[in-house]
């Protein structure tokens, strides 16, 4: 009988920025992935739709994120925790927690699908939507809201998979997802002529094969996670719960201060029209370009540090630290030439919009910015998470998602009167203090103690 292939990877061992780059290179692919079938959305809808359908979309991705940040919160609380249990050897914790995470995730979509099928309609007059895309946009966002049990399912799966050390598999399934997005999106919103409502259906559908064929890959591995997938066994366990809330629950509400404050910059942004709002949008996806680097790399470095500290090898921490940071950048300088030089070209990818073409070349100093943030956010934030210290997270959601996002937005775009400009730079200004607070971490060497204090705890 053949031996199924370990899907347990320990990230401790061998050469630092060799482990880095061959766990965080699916993880790039997965992201790059998931943000090309979300640029799909848009590129398919502003070609058959035109400006109006791309600023639904764009609006309704906003929304989205309203949707998404509690699940992407705790799971990514769970991947640091399981990571550290990998490290520690401490298996009998691994399925506690995979119990955990689908008890409280699952049950969480339910609750948020329920409560926004009546709040979306609200969310959307809050965010100034344009009146003439008010109907296309309440079409993206209803489709979205009523896929969130998969969303969530497939998140929490990918983060327990990334916990363990395996970042291949959820490549593999994200890939699936994207050619069926494409596939559906070019059939829904051009022939069938459902607009944005078939590209957020098209979207929810390829999540839902993503998450159904990741499960299937958990349950024929269930012997190495330790869970076996009876009914009685999805249930909240006391011994895992209190670390993932005390982790989770910071980190949901860095991601609720930063979603939230870039929706009040965006409401302001809303005001200025739909070729500002299309703009914006588009810059946003641009930019998430970079972001997929960045994001894969403080995973990958999280989940290394991590397994690290459960394994007290702390020697190659700062090592991690330093490799992330010159891997993000080279990437970084790669794509900011690009659009320095070139972005009519990436613009034009998304509109013809003359008027759109135009705007969007007044972005371009605000996007340098943005992709140094992007470089420098990263290795900070895989120490901060890595490190499972819970109140530094918090303190950096309220600094960058309240204080500085919102504060420097308002000086730049209402004292100041430097108008849509201002509001660009205030959301690019303040990526910048997540690299100011992990490296004053990373050198009062305070990671080390965080470590003793959030050790695995022994069994109950």
């Amino acid at each position: 009988m053949k031996q199924k292939k370990a899907i347990i990877r320990d990230l401790t061992v061998g050469s630092v920025p060799r482990t880095l780059i061959s766990f965080s290179l699916p993880l790039f692919l997965s992201g790059l992935l998931q943000m090309v079938y979300n640029m799909v959305d848009m590129i398919v809808v502003g070609q058959f739709k035109g400006t109006d359908g791309l600023s639904a979309v764009s609006i309704g991705g906003e929304v989205l994120m309203l949707i998404t940040f509690v699940g992407m919160g705790f799971s990514n609380a769970g991947q640091i925790l399981i990571s550290r249990y990998v490290g520690a050897k401490r298996g009998d914790q691994v399925g506690q927690m995979v119990g955990t995470l689908f008890t409280l995730l699952e049950g969480l979509a339910v609750i948020i699908m329920v409560v926004f099928l009546f709040l979306y309609k609200p969310i959307i007059g809050w965010l100034n939507t344009p009146e003439e895309i008010v109907d296309y946009t309440r079409d993206y966002t209803l489709v979205c809201v009523l896929g969130t049990v998969f969303i969530y399912g497939y998140n929490l799966v990918s983060a327990i998979l990334r916990g363990m050390g395996d970042s291949r598999h959820p490549f593999m399934f994200i890939a699936m997802a994207s050619v069926l997005n494409v596939i559906l999106d070019l059939l829904f919103v051009g022939p069938l002529d459902m607009g944005p409502r078939g590209a957020a259906l098209a979207t929810v559908i390829g999540q839902a094969v993503s998450f159904i064929f990741a499960l299937g890959l958990l349950y024929r591995n269930r012997e190495q996670i330790r869970f076996d997938f009876r009914p009685e066994h999805f249930r909240i366990y006391p011994g895992v719960i209190r670390p993932l809330l005390a982790l989770g629950i910071p980190m949901v509400i860095q991601s609720a201060a930063i979603t939230f404050s870039m929706l009040f910059v965006n409401s302001y942004v809303n005001t200025y029209g739909t070729v500002a709002v299309a703009v914006t949008g588009v810059a946003r996806k641009l930019e998430s370009m970079i972001s997929v680097v960045s994001q894969s790399i403080s995973s990958a470095g999280g989940a290394m540090i991590s397994q690290a500290l459960g394994a007290k090898k702390t020697s190659r921490v700062p090592k991690i630290v330093f490799h992330a940071l010159w891997i993000v950048a080279i990437p970084s300088a790669v794509f900011a030439l690009i659009t320095w030089l070139k972005p009519e070209w990436l613009f034009g990818l998304f509109s013809s919009d003359e008027e759109v073409l135009k705007m969007a070349i007044t972005y371009i100093p605000v996007a340098m910015v943005q992709y140094l943030g992007c470089t420098l956010r990263p290795a900070n934030f895989a120490l901060i998470n890595g490190s499972g210290n819970s109140r530094l997270n918090l303190l950096v959601a309220l600094l960058d998602g309240i204080f500085t996002r919102i504060g420097l937005s308002l000086l730049l775009g209402v004292v100041f009167a430097w108008g849509i400009q201002g509001f660009w730079y205030g959301n690019a200004l303040s990526g910048l203090v997540p690299f100011l607070i992990g490296t004053a971490y990373l050198i009062s060497g305070r990671w080390k103690n965080d470590m003793h204090r959030n050790r695995p705890a022994t069994p109950e």
